[in-house]
């Protein structure tokens, strides 16, 4: 099979990273977690206790980030030659990673990283704007979907497993809150593209998903 690129788009929790990350072995392709990439550069702002009033073309100008791939560990991202990869899924990080992404200085300096590293393609690439923005000549583009109380689930037995206390009330409001604000936002909304294939996982397990995903593709 000639190298192609695909595109992976949906709201938070909707299994876009397990997903890609088992398509990218299936089909041996590079998998790029641009999530992973926002939620370093809010871990950043974080630690650099940002507030609305943060100059974020300063705060891009002070980051050096790129991904490392280990046998054993996964992709790793690194940040200012930190692996900070162990710290993104803190519940601090998911409630600001939204609003660090929304800022447009933000999304152009990550927006040119990710189409550099999908110029020779054989990339499998997830995110909220992949198939609308990021790589608009995608091969394939996919938009995944869940029901609010799935997507809220999953991320309750992900925090368990990462040992961050959570409930799934407020998991479900949060959840909300930011479809919302993603959908709406004024740069790189989420949508679907015009070309997307819909893929609904509610309900569906991991291996069933990929093989639905893989019927297109192979």
């Amino acid at each position: 099979m000639s190298k192609i690129n695909i595109a992976l788009d949906g709201p938070a929790a909707a299994g876009k990273s397990t997903i890609a990350k088992l398509l990218a072995s299936k089909l041996s392709m590079i998998y790029v977690d641009t999530g992973a990439m926002y939620r370093a550069i809010t871990y950043y702002y974080l630690q650099e206790n940002g507030s609305t009033e943060t100059n974020f073309y300063d705060l891009v100008n002070r980051v050096s980030i790129h991904l490392k791939y280990d046998k054993e560990k996964g992709q790793r991202v690194i940040l200012n030659d930190q692996d900070v990869t162990d710290y993104l899924r803190e519940n601090d990080v998911t409630n600001h990673v939204s609003f660090v992404a929304s800022q447009e200085p933000v999304r152009t300096f990550l927006v040119e990283r990710q189409q550099l590293m999908a110029k020779e393609k054989g990339i499998v690439m997830d995110g909220r704007d992949i198939g609308t923005t990021v790589l608009p000549d995608a091969d394939f583009k996919f938009y995944m979907i869940a029901s609010v109380e799935e997507r809220a689930k999953r991320r309750q037995i992900d925090n368990e497993a990462r040992g961050i206390e959570s409930n799934i009330e407020t998991l479900k409001d949060e959840i909300k809150a930011r479809d919302e604000f993603d959908m709406n936002r004024d740069i790189s909304p989420l949508k679907k593209a015009e070309d997307a294939i819909t893929i609904d996982t509610t309900g569906l397990s991991i291996e069933e998903v990929t093989q639905k995903i893989l019927g297109y593709v192979v």
